[in-house]
């Protein structure tokens, strides 16, 4: 229903690249710059600044952009509406998950999910939480699920379960013996980190402070992004770590790893996240209703 320069416009305008944009949209680059050089004659203006191999919005731009990003929502509200009418189920559901719930927590809720409504065609996208958060807010996901949580005005944060962190390590590192640690304990062994930015890094940082211990008097040795990657380094004995609960139990019934628990314990929230006034159609609904009682049962 929408004007297609609009999509296109909107496509350059949020990759800033005629390039990537045409690749999007399944475009060649000369069609992307005939839509654009259309759409400004329309307005008797120029909407980009080229130069130096780069563009940019001008002012006009800027102005268009906000018109078109709300032209484009209700263009698609309004398809999802009549759909809804005749009792489909179908449609793309664009969720984004930080890295521990995306990795051992959200496939078999996707894959369950997908048996009851083969139509719906799921897009998952896995970056740390703050990163899922403005993801969010900028309108590019439908919903988040995020292992803390969000302080964006413009979305809304529920808490649908928690999660505990655990020291983990091998068997014959000295923290394996004990049945518990505190914050301080850890003070005296290498640790392994995930990187600024993630969620559990956040809860983890925040726990420390807590118990009196700052942060940055940890024995880091690395920072890394992958829990996968994470627990690979600690299987070395190079150090322990704190991570998920749910992220080792592969490892804990192998025998590669240990865990032990903190003292006091240390458990965080999982959040579902969504714009606070944005339309939300029955995919998203019938899906935030279904992770939700997932993500309960699992923290039974």
């Amino acid at each position: 229903m929408a004007d297609r320069r609009l999509q296109v416009f909107h496509a350059v305008a949020r990759h800033l690249s005629f390039t990537k944009a045409g690749e999007a949209l399944h475009m060649t680059q000369p069609a992307v710059t005939f839509q654009i050089k259309q759409l400004e004659e329309r307005f008797n203006a120029r909407l980009f600044d080229r130069g130096g191999g780069r563009i940019s919005l001008t002012p006009a731009g800027e102005l268009v952009l906000d018109y078109a990003e709300r032209i484009l929502g209700l263009s698609n509200e309004l398809d999802i509406r009549v759909a809804e009418m005749t009792g489909e189920m179908s449609g793309s559901l664009l969720v984004g998950a930080s890295t521990t719930i995306a990795e051992f927590m959200l496939p078999p809720i996707l894959g369950e999910f997908n048996v009851r409504h083969p139509q719906v065609r799921a897009r998952l996208t896995v970056a740390h939480s703050e990163a899922i958060g403005n993801a969010i807010a900028a309108h590019t996901l439908d919903i988040g699920l995020i292992e803390s949580h969000a302080n964006h005005p413009s979305l809304q944060c529920e808490i649908c379960g928690d999660d505990e962190l655990q020291v983990v390590c091998t068997p014959n590192h000295p923290l394996a013996r004990r049945g518990e640690v505190d914050a301080r304990g850890l003070l005296a062994h290498d640790f392994i980190a995930r990187e600024p930015g993630s969620g559990t890094r956040e809860v983890t940082d925040d726990y420390l402070r807590a118990c009196g211990v700052e942060p940055e008097k940890l024995r880091i040795l690395m920072e890394l992004s992958s829990p996968e990657a994470l627990k690979g380094v600690v299987a070395t004995g190079l150090g322990c770590s704190i991570v998920s609960r749910a992220s080792f139990e592969k490892e804990r019934q192998l025998g590669t790893l240990i865990a032990v628990p903190l003292r006091p314990r240390l458990k965080r929230t999982l959040s579902l996240v969504y714009p606070k006034d944005r339309f939300r159609s029955k995919v998203v609904l019938t899906f935030v209703d279904f992770a939700r009682k997932k993500l309960r049962e699992l923290s039974v």
